[in-house]
């Protein structure tokens, strides 16, 4: 989705989207790459945005299904970006050219086969927030929800989108005796040069993560490329900026002999959505 920053832009951000008017609008300028219609969203390279955050490749949501109509990828473009608390939008895209679309600028398949549901989910090893390591086989025996973000992602409707739900998930847990100890939540940074183990223990401690149900992990990079790319996650890293990461989002439900049971890709699921499958999957143990 994204290119990681530093972070004290990171703070400096915090302090717009906390003490700014909701719905900040922004100039967007970039080269569309790839359209989803189904989704309603166009993959932009786009400009350093000013006082919002640098240049990077990631999809955007259009509030309009016409303003996806007619684009084409390589389609210089100028764009309005809407940003709300917990949103993000573009209400406004007027073509301006074109031009190719490099190569490798798209994420890659990195050619393994996408796993379905009933199928056995491959052992994986980690290191969690404690600097612990772990293997996906421990959380075998209850059910597990797993999510892959990264710390410093800076789009509301990304990795923070998926922070906030699981937030809310492990609520609703705490609150269900039919789930109450029976599940687990685990999210996978796939940026592990920045989110060492004391990153993702602060990270973990702002959400108010509950370490005996929600773990946080990670792993080296080609480790987590080639576990996410089973799930339909798509990671591409600039050879020539370690720190520009374009990705999807992908979340999965693992019942507890670590079958999969769903994924979900995109951010269009609910927590109810989420709750449901993890209920279902419980009673199947």
């Amino acid at each position: 989705m994204s290119r990681a920053i530093h972070a004290s832009f990171l703070l400096t951000l915090g302090a717009l989207m906390a003490c700014g008017p909701r719905g900040r609008t922004y100039e967007l300028r970039g080269q569309i790459l790839a359209i989803d219609l189904a989704t309603e969203t166009l993959t932009i390279r786009h400009e350093d945005i000013p006082g919002f955050m640098p240049g990077m490749t990631m999809p955007f949501r259009v509030n309009d299904p016409a303003l996806a109509d007619g684009r084409t990828p390589g389609d210089l473009v100028r764009a309005t970006l809407v940003v709300e608390d917990a949103d993000a939008y573009l209400t406004a895209v007027e073509k301006t050219g074109w031009a190719p679309v490099e190569a490798g600028a798209v994420p890659p398949a990195l050619g393994v086969d996408l796993l379905g549901p009933g199928q056995t989910v491959p052992d994986q090893a980690f290191v969690d927030q404690d600097g612990r390591e772990i293997a996906l086989t421990a959380f075998r025996g209850r059910t597990l929800a797993l999510t892959f973000i990264y710390t410093r992602c800076p789009f509301p409707t990304f990795c923070p989108l998926l922070d906030r739900r699981f937030t809310s998930v492990q609520e609703r847990l705490a609150g269900d005796p039919a789930l109450a100890g029976r599940v687990r939540l685990l999210s996978v940074s796939f940026d592990p040069d920045y989110d060492t183990p004391a990153v993702l223990r602060a990270h973990a401690e702002r959400l108010g993560a509950d370490p005996a149900v929600w773990t946080f992990a990670t792993a080296d990079r080609a480790s987590i490329d080639r576990f996410g790319a089973r799930f339909a996650l798509t990671i591409a890293r600039n050879p020539a900026d370690p720190l520009d990461i374009t990705h999807s989002l992908a979340t999965a439900v693992i019942d507890p002999q670590g079958r999969l049971v769903v994924i979900h890709r995109g951010n269009t699921w609910t927590v109810d959505d989420l709750v449901g499958d993890l209920r279902h999957a419980a009673k199947e143990r």
